[in-house]
């Protein structure tokens, strides 16, 4: 993919995504999207629509807790923070996706 090009999450893997950026401090919405795009050298685009089901997920499992501040810009915001438990399902979650690619990189290896 040209590097002017941006692609979506792929599916499965935007938790995972939040839950890493997430064990670097607490963030609010944008922020977590802005940080996933800057650290994929702006490769990932996270579509809104996607990230505050995702979020609402992960408060729901208990991996993340929220709470309203204020933000740098003076405005109120829902920050996201990684709860114990989300640090132990991003350990979970990082082995398992690992796997998975280590698989997939089987079957195209094998595929020549």
């Amino acid at each position: 993919m040209p590097p002017q090009q941006t692609a979506d999450v792929i599916r499965g893997t935007l938790d995972l995504l939040v839950l890493r950026t997430l064990s670097l401090e607490p963030m609010h919405g944008w922020g977590i999207s802005q940080r996933i795009e800057q650290v994929s050298r702006g490769l990932l685009d996270v579509n809104q629509g996607s990230l505050y089901p995702a979020l609402q997920r992960l408060e729901q499992k208990g991996w993340i807790a929220s709470d309203w501040q204020v933000t740098e810009n003076n405005r109120r915001a829902k920050y996201y923070a990684l709860t114990p438990l989300g640090r132990k399902a991003l350990g979970a979650e990082t082995a398992e996706w690992r796997r998975y690619v280590a698989t997939v990189e089987l079957i195209l290896g094998g595929a020549s």
